[in-house]
């Protein structure tokens, strides 16, 4: 038979002392828990900016190869997915570019509930994170090229289609980087916006029709 001495009973814990310990170890994890959202939540929009640098640069390779049009502004005889822009398939205006962008992976971003497509074939709008200006025009670098799809400006859109207008100022949902987004500018740029930012980033871009998915 095993006798407990006195030190032995003195090692047990108390009541209190357990109640201590729950409550250090739950103010570590209000402390902890925001801390690694916050790492979360900056390593999503780090990919999402390569991942838009890199849809930028497609866009690039694909025009040389195609008199310095865009997808968007070449039929479909030609290679291009102009035929598509008023059906709402904005995937289409990626599709012709498989062979720059490499992977479909590159078109869901990480911050989105949407998953990547397995190949390009399969690819369609709910695996796609982004928009597409179907009136981007090389002359104006600082023009929006492509960007989050959380972009709004509360107007219906018309065949697929979101109009930018200088009466209906343009703002991010909560879909997507807590109400933030970020934009492709022609020039290969890639710029993080809050609303009010965005609003600016905008200006120049107005009278411009966004595919959406």
């Amino acid at each position: 038979m095993v006798t407990l001495h006195r030190n032995d009973r003195n090692r047990a814990f108390t009541l209190t002392e357990l109640f201590i310990i729950l409550a250090v170890a739950s103010m570590l994890v209000v402390l902890l828990v925001p801390a690694f959202s916050r790492a979360k939540q900056r390593a999503q929009r780090i990919s999402c900016t390569s991942y838009l640098k890199q849809v930028g640069v497609a866009f690039k390779f694909w025009a040389l190869d195609h008199t310095n049009l865009y997808p968007m502004q070449v039929s479909l005889t030609n290679g291009g997915s102009r035929e598509f822009i008023l059906t709402g398939a904005v995937f289409r205006q990626f599709q012709v570019m498989s062979n720059e962008l490499v992977t479909p992976y590159i078109l869901a971003c990480p911050a989105d509930r949407r998953r990547p497509a397995r190949d390009f074939e399969s690819l369609a709008n709910p695996n796609l994170s982004y928009f597409v200006t179907v009136d981007a025009d090389d002359d104006h670098p600082q023009m929006v090229m492509a960007g989050d799809r959380n972009l709004t400006n509360g107007s219906p859109m018309v065949n697929g289609l979101l109009t930018l207008t200088t009466n209906r100022p343009a703002g991010w949902t909560q879909e997507l980087h807590n109400g933030c987004g970020q934009l492709l500018l022609i020039d290969g740029s890639v710029q993080q916006m809050s609303t009010p930012t965005l609003r600016l980033g905008l200006q120049g871009s107005e009278g411009s029709r966004l595919a959406i998915p």
